[in-house]
């Protein structure tokens, strides 16, 4: 049985993936929907055509869940096709002020999250099979003021192009999407408001279903890293040239 997995299927960018998965993947049996919210997720599936979505409520910061997961796919005989692994927050506070609990939940999530997912997923790929991981062009450089959240997305960064290389030989794809700002559940669970980020204000927003769309293509060319709209990816280029102390100042949030 052919599976595609998305992690932080209830919301945002992981309905948009949702639905360019379901209808532009015709070789999957099933589409399995992760996310803490079952009453969400089964609300999604419902609302999905063509292919059987399975909704699948797991807490990625607990490692019960890694182990849930794989005893659905060995029981389930499941051959995973697709893995996107979207599954992430931030929030908008200097490390000093924030709570600390906000903090060390975004490294569980953001990295031993993914990490834990993919490492479960990858005993059940194939050649064709592929990764897609979902960082944020706050990969590219430290931000204050999102000093944890940028460095858990650089991580996974780091984490995809090592992997991307590790899994050429066995045909197996895996890349990167680092998109700009959204407007989607992120800034609500971030704290972002209009007016509490002059960075945030001023930037061009990215739309999340073009997103999903071209970061899918780009996925299937075999690219490493992908990164929607120009200006970002001139921020990227800069992000390599310059110091990041510099970096730093144009970014800040």
């Amino acid at each position: 049985m052919n599976v595609a997995i998305i992690t932080g299927a209830s919301s945002g960018l992981g309905i948009e993936y949702l639905k360019q998965v379901s209808t532009k993947y015709s070789d999957l049996d099933e589409i399995w929907l992760v996310a803490r919210r079952l009453d969400r997720l089964t609300e999604l599936a419902n609302g999905i055509a063509g292919v059987k979505c399975v909704p699948v409520a797991l807490d990625l910061e607990k490692d019960e869940s890694y182990i849930e997961l794989e005893n659905r796919l060995k029981s389930s005989d499941a051959s995973v096709r697709l893995l996107i692994n979207n599954a992430g927050f931030g929030k908008l506070a200097d490390v000093i002020d924030a709570d600390v609990s906000s903090q060390t939940s975004m490294v569980d999530l953001n990295c031993k999250g993914l990490t834990g997912v993919a490492a479960v997923c990858l005993k059940h790929m194939r050649a064709g099979s592929a990764i897609l991981n979902v960082a944020s062009i706050a990969s590219f450089a430290p931000n204050t003021r999102l000093t944890v959240y940028s460095s858990t997305k650089a991580y996974v960064l780091s984490f995809t192009k090592g992997l991307h290389q590790e899994l050429k030989g066995r045909g197996i794809k895996c890349m990167c999407v680092c998109p700009g700002p959204m407007r989607t559940e992120f800034l609500e669970v971030a704290n972002i408001a209009k007016g509490s980020s002059k960075t945030f204000d001023t930037l061009p927003y990215c739309d999340a279903s073009e997103v999903a769309e071209k970061s899918l293509k780009a996925l299937e060319k075999g690219r490493c890293v992908y990164t929607n709209k120009l200006f970002y990816k001139f921020y990227r280029l800069v992000a390599k040239l310059l110091p990041h102390s510099i970096v730093m100042k144009m970014s800040k949030a």
